[in-house]
């Protein structure tokens, strides 16, 4: 007796046309789920306080050019704007380097306790920043760098999940056979780091960068009790100062909110590149 072959049916072209139409469907959802609360903190930048505490606002409105000369007239945010900067870039760059540095040390340098200080490292995640707020206070008080941007800066250097994350990328992303041919045509340790190591690091690093500069850019307690002068505060609490005892200027507020944000959706739109770019490359290597 013969077997009969199984037969393979083949989706028809209106399925496949009907199955492409509810992936995008959904896909078109999501986005718009997504973008909905930036649609609605546009849309309220546009309007006066009472509509916005009162009504149920769709369209846009004609009070943006009034909100925003209230908000100028009331804290000077572009000068808040250019402190949020500078030490949210400062602060990334210098959390990027190090947190690849001590994670390719961790990953690549057998060393005695190696396990127990990487195991430390990744407890100081489950502390809350929080609970050290007063310590870190005192501490800064007695090295007198209380209203400075210094204890904003330096602490990224010493990231606890900057490092986590990286040494895993490190671990299956470097091989030891490129450095270890890189030490017999004799480069140096921080030549290999810096020309090879940080090149393959690329994606990576900018997917930590992005979470690392949201962080700091919308970073608002250390702020608030390390820098005492007004004038030397960050954008979130200069922003926070819209907010007065008995009235709310939430107009002013929403234009405030809408200038912090641009910013971040910058950082997301050129390290997003770099993510798509550094995956391509890999998958055109396998």
């Amino acid at each position: 007796m013969r077997r009969s072959t199984p037969t393979v049916k083949i989706p028809s072209r209106k399925g496949a046309y009907a199955t492409r139409i509810g992936i995008y469907a959904l896909l078109v959802s999501l986005a718009a789920i997504c973008l909905l609360p930036f649609y609605s903190m546009l849309i309220a930048s546009t309007h006066g306080s009472d509509e916005i505490s009162s009504q149920l606002l769709l369209l846009p409105g004609n009070q943006f050019l009034d909100n925003y000369h209230r908000l100028i007239g009331t804290i000077n945010v572009w000068k808040g704007f250019l402190h949020s900067l500078y030490i949210t870039v400062t602060s990334t760059v210098l959390a990027l380097y190090f947190s690849a540095l001590a994670a390719y040390g961790f990953s690549k340098y057998p060393f005695k306790g190696r396990g127990f200080l990487f195991g430390f490292v990744i407890a100081t995640m489950m502390i809350p920043s929080q609970l050290g707020i007063i310590g870190f206070f005192k501490q800064m008080s007695m090295l007198n760098l209380l209203n400075t941007y210094w204890p904003l800066i330096l602490p990224s250097i010493a990231n606890a999940f900057g490092i986590f994350f990286l040494k895993q990328i490190c671990d299956s992303a470097v091989p030891r056979e490129l450095l270890e041919s890189a030490r017999i045509d004799g480069a140096s340790e921080l030549h290999i780091f810096h020309r090879i190591v940080l090149p393959l690091l690329v994606p990576s690093l900018a997917t930590l960068g992005i979470f690392l500069f949201i962080s700091k850019w919308n970073s608002f307690l250390e702020p608030l009790i390390i820098i005492f002068d007004n004038e030397k505060q960050t954008l979130p609490v200069m922003v926070a100062m819209t907010k007065g005892q008995f009235r709310t200027d939430y107009g002013a507020q929403y234009v405030g909110v809408l200038i912090s944000v641009v910013p971040i959706l910058a950082v997301f739109a050129a390290a997003s590149k770099r993510i798509i770019g550094g995956i391509s490359v890999g998958a055109l290597k396998e």
